[in-house]
């Protein structure tokens, strides 16, 4: 398998009042391509810092993220997040005066993704994970949750990624929504060969994931 992404020598921490937080203490782990890792644990054991520095979004006090071998801060952590990977949230973070299609199409203009029908493109990703054509140019909010939250899979689909991150991806999702939408992230790991890490707080689902790790004593462990 390979690489795709590496903690080299991780260390983050933060102050809480007067007192020093430590999360990742030189941490090191690889994560492989064709492979769904599940990070568990309880709240505020380091699962979201874990895919917020995988993301790019903040920095490690000390030690290196690397995505294919080079420092992402090398990279620049912008044009890394908006090249390299996409990070799907609980909350979705759509875009409410866009349509389904419009979303999705907004997702590849940003990194300039040339694709030869840009409509048929977006439209196909979009119903292959359920949605109706008709669902798919209706006003968001009128959709359900497993259906945002879908939209916002497609989002991530249509940047045609290595690596995607996902936290409580099925947080907001009744148990039947959930068990869709993790199989939507392990067809694309297993069948599409992405590499794609997800934040979640269901046992259940974390054990149909590939590797399931945690954050104990600062460092990135498999369960």
């Amino acid at each position: 398998m390979e690489t795709i992404l590496s903690f080299e020598d991780v260390s983050y921490s933060y102050l809480d009042g007067s007192s020093t937080v430590t999360i990742l203490d030189k941490a090191n782990y690889d994560f492989e391509k064709g492979k769904i890792y599940a990070i568990v644990g309880a709240s505020g054991s380091g699962k979201t810092t874990t895919i917020v520095l995988a993301g790019g979004l903040d920095k490690p006090k000390e030690g290196k993220v690397n995505f294919k071998g080079t420092d992402i801060n090398q990279i620049g952590l912008n044009k890394y997040r908006r090249n390299d990977i996409s990070i799907v949230f609980q909350a979705y973070n759509l875009i409410y005066y866009m349509n389904a299609y419009e979303n999705v199409a907004n997702a590849i203009e940003i990194p300039n993704i040339k694709v030869p029908n840009k409509k048929e493109y977006c439209l196909n990703i979009l119903q292959k994970l359920g949605l109706t054509k008709d669902q798919c140019f209706r006003d968001i909010r009128k959709l359900s949750g497993g259906q945002q939250q879908r939209i916002a899979i497609a989002r991530a689909i249509a940047k045609d990624v290595d690596l995607i991150l996902a936290d409580e991806p099925t947080g907001n999702l009744d148990e039947k929504n959930s068990r869709e939408i993790l199989k939507i992230f392990i067809d694309l790991a297993h069948n599409d060969n992405k590499c794609v890490i997800i934040v979640t707080h269901s046992p259940s689902l974390a054990a149909k994931c590939d590797v399931q790790l945690k954050i104990s004593d600062g460092q990135i462990i498999e369960v």
